[in-house]
């Protein structure tokens, strides 16, 4: 179905410019030719004809450069061609660190095969060896997709062979993978505890016998599992052959659901039969189950139909592109955005490699995208800047004619925003929805509330903070008809998330209210007690809501109320399934929704208070 809304059309005046796009620096012309195209000195193109020491010493002095690079500008994006890698005597075993990217060129998972292992570890932070602080709750921004991994732990120690550790959490993106031959577990038990983990996202993926352990959040989208054991507070299944059984919620607090609602796979590179790179971009789908790595649908596109940019490209110049019917790719790195980058075009593709990051300068929208079907952002970070920006992604206009379509909508894959930590951020809604016909595929938005030195967000009495690191809305969504699939969204200082449309749904909400009012006066919405951390908004009439937290750590003042980690409208349309508060230990929320449901207080830290659909099923 297509939908027309007013719009005002954007006037793009590209032609007059009387630009070349083949003498664009950075274009496909100029950036490479029949052979491996110029991605920069960030991109790293293995073939399987390398020696796997050399390949194996290449990855490990990156690691060694990342594991600890929280809050780095460096990004990675490692790309092997199809073939096999390691083998049983001499495995190759990868460690995933900050902004790094490890995939596939493959048209199939099955074309690029890793003998061996790639894993994430825990992170320690402490300087006591008596008190490590062994964690994976920060080992966010690191992607792995589009291969086959045969587990294989020879050389390594007697409790790291018994796994593929993938101990990770949020904005930490698996797809079209598949292990086979061991267990996949999502927490490192090897390294010292606590252990605790804090993800997470599978989609389209093939998974062995699946150890969850100590991961509060999951959603595993459009897979199979052989097995899938444990459970914290929040673990979501949708269309996933062998997916375990919900019927005992809360215990264990699984929520299951057959088919997933909407779909549309992220758009990968591939290097096709010629050796020439293309981009594949799947096909919208609803109501789908398992992996759909041979679905012919959807389309492929040249490189050459993509302008290749790098840090410090003009965005005037990827605008022309842009505006000429030229697709994005953006290489590992960061860039300053001082005006939109703009996306007009129907069916436009902008795709980052290695964590591509734009950063806000002077208060600019990084990315605005038009009220068009099929816009497709994928794999890119947005950072707000230090001064102020409105909105840090725009999808559509508030008002105007525009055009939108439930075949084909606009979609965005892997996109995350920080406001805050390398850098004090200010903004005030980070991702703002006003299309129609909207997929949000895996989204993690994040006040920050901890960072570069010095930047500790209100902990430990520095109330300042709470007005210099602003950020006051997170997702904010006001189209019709949009789907989220993975929405994480944290620490924002009124609504993390607001929704205004009519039926919108989502599957996995995962929220962390702000860690740093100063006081309760900081912390009030008019006359209420603080602000839910996911509110529909008061005129909707429908709306689904599947397996759903909001946490409450307010560790500057343990004594601030929030009154309710939900608000909805009290009406049969607006349906929550699966929902819970939990207390981390300091602040209160008083009630899981409209007043239903016992406070998560200090009394029950760590132990979720569940509310099993609201309204109740009689």
């Amino acid at each position: 179905m297509t939908r027309i809304r007013p719009f005002r059309r954007a006037a793009v005046g590209a032609l007059a410019l009387g630009l070349s796009l083949a003498a664009m620096p950075g274009s496909p012309a100029s950036a490479h030719g029949s052979g491996t195209p110029g991605f920069g000195s960030n991109v790293t193109v293995f073939d399987p004809s390398m020696p796997v020491g050399d390949i194996q010493a290449t990855l490990d002095a990156t690691y060694a450069k990342q594991v600890d690079n929280e809050m780095g500008t460096a990004r990675y994006a490692y790309l092997f061609k199809p073939g096999t890698y390691g083998t049983a005597e001499q495995p190759l075993q990868i460690k995933v660190g900050y902004y790094t990217e490890i995939t596939g060129l493959g048209a199939n998972p099955g074309d690029v095969v890793i003998n061996g292992k790639v894993e994430a570890y825990n992170r320690c932070l402490g300087s006591d060896p008596a008190n490590p602080n062994c964690i994976a709750l920060v080992n966010f921004w690191r992607t792995l997709s589009n291969l086959t991994v045969n587990i294989n732990g020879a050389g390594q120690d007697g409790c790291r062979q018994t796994a593929n550790f993938w101990a990770v959490s949020q904005a930490v993106s698996l797809r079209r993978t598949q292990f086979t031959g061991g267990t996949l577990s999502l927490m490192d038990y090897c390294t010292a505890g606590p252990q605790y983990a804090s993800g997470g996202f599978i989609a389209n993926s093939k998974l062995p016998n699946t150890v969850n352990g100590s991961q509060q959040q999951w959603l595993t989208r459009n897979s199979s599992v052989e097995n899938w054991s444990n459970a914290v507070w929040n673990q979501v299944f949708a269309g996933v052959t062998g997916a375990p059984d919900d019927a005992a919620f809360p215990d264990p607090p699984y929520t299951t659901l057959d088919t997933t609602p909407v779909s549309r796979e992220k758009p990968f590179l591939f290097v096709d039969a010629k050796g020439k790179y293309q981009v594949r971009v799947p096909a919208a789908k609803r109501n789908t189950a398992g992996t759909s790595w041979d679905d012919a649908s959807g389309r492929t596109i040249p490189l050459s139909d993509f302008y290749v940019a790098k840090p410090g490209d003009s965005v005037t110049k990827i605008n022309v592109a842009l505006a000429l019917g030229k697709h994005l790719l953006l290489t590992p790195g960061v860039y300053d955005i001082a005006r939109s980058i703009e996306v007009r075009r129907p069916n436009t593709v902008v795709l980052g490699l290695g964590h591509a990051t734009l950063t806000a300068v002077n208060g600019a929208v990084p990315l605005d995208v038009a009220n068009v079907p099929g816009a497709i952002i994928a794999g890119v970070t947005i950072d707000a800047g230090t001064k102020e920006s409105p909105v840090l992604l725009r999808v559509g206009q508030k008002h105007g004619l525009g055009f939108s379509s439930a075949a084909n909508p606009t979609t965005l894959n892997d996109v995350y925003f920080r406001v805050g930590g390398p850098h004090i951020g200010k903004t005030n809604i980070a991702l703002e929805v006003n299309s129609d016909d909207v997929l949000i595929d895996h989204t993690w938005v994040w006040r920050g509330d901890h960072g570069v030195e010095g930047f500790t967000n209100g902990v430990n009495g520095d109330t300042d903070r709470w007005k210099t690191n602003t950020g006051r809305y997170g997702a904010v969504i006001n189209g019709d008809d949009v789907t989220a699939t993975g929405l994480f969204v944290e620490h924002f200082q009124k609504y993390n998330t607001v929704w205004n449309g009519e039926r919108g749904t989502t599957v996995l909400y995962q929220n962390e209210l702000p860690y740093d009012p100063p006081t309760q006066a900081d912390w009030m919405n008019g006359s209420v007690e603080g602000y839910a951390g996911y509110k529909v908004g008061a005129k909707v009439k429908t709306h689904h809501l599947y397996g759903a937290g909001v946490y409450v750590f307010n560790q500057n003042n343990p004594s601030i109320h929030t009154e309710n980690g939900f608000e909805v409208p009290q009406t049969p349309g607006v349906k929550l399934h699966h929902i819970m508060t939990v207390n981390l230990s300091a602040g209160i929320i008083d009630h899981v929704v409209n007043g239903v449901g016992e406070a998560a207080d200090t009394t029950k830290v760590g132990q979720p208070v569940f509310v099993a659909d609201y309204p109740a099923v009689s």
